[in-house]
């Protein structure tokens, strides 16, 4: 069990990538706390499933987007679970559209989670790994951000965003023993993806060298590996799972 005894934050965890690498970590015997915002429901089912597998896990439902909140939240699992080890920074959202025809609402919305909620957690986050001289922040970020993506100006943006913020961090807290990296997934298959039509996916195989999407649990088995011990030397980096978009 390689995170026996470590306590996790897996944001935006209640489907999709965020759900893989929550049942990740806990199979490696980590507490995992599973963040959500408006899906209870499936928040619900990742706790359950987590706990009939064996592992330990509750839900919380917080908007990242909330400085106030964040700090409410993470907080409280301190009190409750005596220390934080794993941040993991999924939650995220879209609002694609031409920039011409972004709306400033669609642009700010997709910022102040993406980006802004990522600075939220660990702005918070980071204390308590100082004190205990031991962490992992882990964001996950996107090929949209390393490559940029029409249609995508809030969400590109935001992801690279992701990237800066990454970076700057791992330069702060590299002394105190803290590693914070990013993980940009390229075509996922979600339920983000998933809206997509048939002729789109086709298209957008076709861009992608390894001529498939990858699963959440690509994603996750990345974020599981730069959670562990074997991951300890590794920070400031931006690790593209991607089928080879970006090389």
């Amino acid at each position: 069990m390689k995170l026996e005894n470590k306590v996790a934050l897996v944001t935006g965890a209640a489907r999709g990538i965020g759900k893989a690498i929550a049942k990740a970590l806990a199979a490696e015997g980590a507490v995992v706390i599973v963040n959500y915002n408006g899906s209870a429901q499936r928040a619900a089912e990742t706790v359950k499933e987590i706990e009939e597998a064996g592992g330990k896990t509750l839900a919380i439902r917080c908007n990242v987007a909330d400085f106030t909140a964040c700090k409410d939240m993470i907080d409280g699992i301190i009190k409750e679970q005596g220390r934080l080890d794993i941040l993991v920074n999924n939650a995220g959202i879209t609002r694609d559209g031409l920039l011409m025809k972004m709306s400033e609402e669609d642009f700010d919305s997709v910022m102040d989670t993406n980006l802004k909620g990522a600075f939220n957690c660990i702005r918070h986050a980071a204390r308590q790994m100082i004190k205990q001289k031991s962490g992992r922040i882990i964001s996950i970020s996107s090929v949209s951000g390393v490559l940029g993506n029409a249609g995508q100006v809030n969400y590109s943006a935001s992801k690279a965003g992701i990237i800066g913020l990454t970076k700057a961090t791992a330069r702060e807290v590299a002394s105190r023993g803290i590693t914070v990296n990013a993980i940009a997934p390229g075509f996922i298959t979600t339920d983000m993806t998933e809206v997509l039509s048939e002729a789109v996916k086709t298209s957008v195989t076709e861009t992608i060298p390894m001529k498939k999407f990858g699963k959440p649990e690509d994603i996750a088995q990345t974020a599981l590996f730069l959670a562990s011990e074997e991951a300890a030397y590794i920070t400031g980096q931006v690790i593209c799972v991607d089928g080879g978009m970006a090389m």
